[in-house]
């Protein structure tokens, strides 16, 4: 396969990937903003989600001071902003068009139908009336544009490359996720309405991976700290986790191995193998903030090894 068609296959699932996990992302802070608490603390939240997305200062130089109203006006539909939900579709669709005769009629269309109802969506105003609605559609469309793939295009390397960004893009949003929860929360001297908050804090976490079911078939307990970061990192069952991340990551690399892809292999195999066999309890002892910092970095690395040996390198 040309690697310019391999490079826009990859980036358009890597785009509506990053969509939706945008779109979760906001959706929990959206829900936990509602919960009782102070004015600074609901700021925090909001700055904690832009600094773990590295938007921080781009934020700050194009809306000055932070208000919920704008931080979703900027992650949402911000052209500025090349990771809001507008920009990523856009981007999705486009890598799309680059490449119609590699995908199907049908694939086609539901990336273009989803560009055309999402400008109609925002200017509906749908996301200042009922936020969480507009989320949800995020996300029903990218399930969407992943089960028709799947459902109607030939097993082939086009599909390979398009579940390699899909996967390399997820696991980034996992551990940003985690990361930006567990970075601003604190379990040690709490009170009982603490406590009682902060469930519906990790239950809010939960749902925005799709995983509050699975945690309670999992667990059949109290939602915990530890136990939502051994399930979002360490559990190869649970879907958006870490590990089953980097399992599809590693079969789909092996797939398309090339003459020069052996040590990008090697590199996405040791991290693989590093969640597989960790425990949570070594990961904590470690630190969780320290531990998902390094991971980011190597899944950075990861794309970019990627990029080098299979699609259109990045620019230096």
């Amino acid at each position: 396969m040309l690697s310019r068609t391999a490079d826009h296959l990859f980036w358009m699932a890597r785009y509506t990937e990053r969509a939706e996990n945008t779109a979760r992302m906001l959706d929990v802070n959206v829900q936990t903003s509602m919960l009782p608490q102070s004015a600074e603390h609901a700021e925090n939240g909001w700055r904690a989600m832009l600094g773990i997305s590295e938007l921080q200062s781009s934020f700050d130089f194009h809306y000055g001071i932070l208000t919920k109203k704008d931080v979703l006006d900027f992650m949402v539909r911000d052209p500025m902003n090349p990771s809001s939900i507008a920009s990523c579709l856009k981007e999705a669709r486009e890598n799309a068009r680059a490449v119609r005769g590699t995908l199907t009629t049908e694939v086609w269309e539901t990336q273009n139908a989803t560009w055309l109802s999402m400008q109609e969506k925002l200017a509906s105003g749908i996301v200042e009336q009922d936020p969480s609605q507009f989320f949800e559609w995020v996300k029903y469309r990218s399930h969407l544009s992943r089960g028709v793939t799947l459902g109607t295009m030939l097993k082939d390397e086009a599909v390979h490359f398009i579940r390699l960004g899909t996967f390399l893009e997820r696991a980034d949003n996992t551990a940003r996720i985690l990361d930006v929860k567990f970075h601003g929360t604190k379990t040690k001297g709490q009170s009982k309405d603490s406590i009682q908050k902060d469930f519906y804090y990790w239950a809010a976490l939960l749902h925005s991976v799709s995983g509050f079911e699975i945690y309670r078939k999992v667990y059949r307990d109290v939602i915990t700290p530890e136990r939502v970061a051994e399930l979002l990192m360490l559990r190869g069952n649970m879907p958006r986790s870490l590990l089953a991340c980097m399992d599809e990551v590693v079969a789909n690399l092996a797939v398309v191995s090339n003459d020069v892809s052996a040590d990008t292999e090697r590199f996405a195999g040791k991290l693989h193998a590093e969640l597989k066999f960790a425990t949570i309890e070594d990961i904590l002892n470690a630190g969780l903030h320290n531990t998902l910092t390094e991971f980011l970095e190597r899944i950075f690395e990861l794309g970019n090894r990627i990029s080098r040996d299979f699609l259109v390198p990045l620019a230096a």
